[in-house]
């Protein structure tokens, strides 16, 4: 109901909309719409009243609320069904739990803070609180196992593209899931699969994006970096995710159709192709120049002997 009346005010804008009007249109009683008011206040909404006029929306917290995500969202699926922590241990955590359970395709799982946020190989994921977006997206595509790496791909396209098409900022991608602003590294994603043999049971994709982190640790300080510090000025974290979730939705449906698509889009956004690397894995390590990527996302190196090696996965330094 909370969510039914702020939704009755977005779409007033800056007008006012009366308790009679939100009453009835609701089903409720004023003295329950007063409450819902006030719980909204308790929120960080700033709500006007006035005798004779009713209720007018003045500001709203900068929070990743399901209403708010919600509101002006334009994507058939993606980000319909949210469920929102205003902190958590992982995003990823809970939405491998919620596809478990059954969560359709397109849920996602959003939080203002992660406690145990985590980026490739378990390394730890700097969450502040409010500062970023921390969001976990439920697939369940018609892929093989083998092709799951597409889907890092795929995200990657998109949060390059929203990054891009909200703040002006030339994002780019390093192989496999890394965004970069100006030689930092401004986002990650982590793609976790439950599947066997040929069969992929579900898909979630967690993002992490550092929108308005205004510092970080010291070990990470000189190779991060966030939007805001980038800009010079704070980013509106509802509409960089709901611009995310369009992309990610426009870009899945492609990738059902023309997979070629999606890998030469992922060309136009890299930094890492024609660019010697070095490229790091707990089983090997390799130096070569990165030619290209392969129909399932793996990156083609041409080792400094003169070999063609194929990468499923690893760490990627350019040289």
């Amino acid at each position: 109901m909370k969510e039914d009346i702020l939704l009755a005010m977005l779409t007033k804008a800056d007008d006012y909309i009366s308790g009679e009007d939100i009453s009835q249109r609701l089903g409720v009683t004023r003295a329950a719409v007063w409450k819902y008011i006030e719980d909204l206040r308790r929120s960080g909404y700033v709500i006007e009243a006035l005798p004779r006029r009713g209720y007018r929306l003045v500001a709203r917290p900068d929070k990743l609320l399901p209403t708010e995500i919600r509101a002006g969202l334009t994507t058939d699926r993606f980000g319909h069904v949210v469920h929102y922590f205003p902190q958590i241990g992982s995003t990823n955590d809970q939405a491998r739990q919620l596809a478990r359970q059954g969560a359709a395709e397109g849920t996602i799982v959003v939080a203002e803070e992660q406690t145990a946020g985590r980026g490739r190989r378990g390394r730890a994921w700097v969450s502040q609180p409010g500062s970023g977006i921390f969001v976990s997206l439920i697939l369940r595509p018609n892929l093989i196992p083998a092709q799951a790496p597409l889907l890092t791909l795929t995200a990657a396209v998109a949060g390059a593209e929203a990054i891009r098409q909200l703040t002006g900022l030339p994002a780019v991608i390093k192989w496999p899931n890394d965004l970069y602003v100006d030689g930092r590294k401004v986002a990650g994603i982590l793609t976790e699969m439950s599947s066997e043999m040929d069969t992929i049971f579900y898909v979630v994709v967690g993002i992490g994006i550092n929108v308005n982190t205004s510092s970080f640790p010291t070990e990470v300080s000189a190779s991060a970096t966030s939007l805001a510090l980038e800009q010079g000025r704070s980013v509106c974290r509802r509409q960089l995710l709901q611009l995310l979730l369009e992309k990610l939705e426009y870009w899945y449906q492609i990738l059902s159709a023309d997979q070629d698509q999606i890998l030469e889009r992922w060309r136009q956004l890299t930094i890492t192709l024609g660019k010697r690397v070095s490229v790091y894995s707990p089983n090997f390590t390799v130096h070569g120049l990165a030619l290209d990527i392969d129909h399932e996302g793996a990156l083609l190196l041409e080792t400094e002997t003169g070999e063609k090696v194929k990468i499923f996965s690893g760490d990627v330094s350019l040289r």
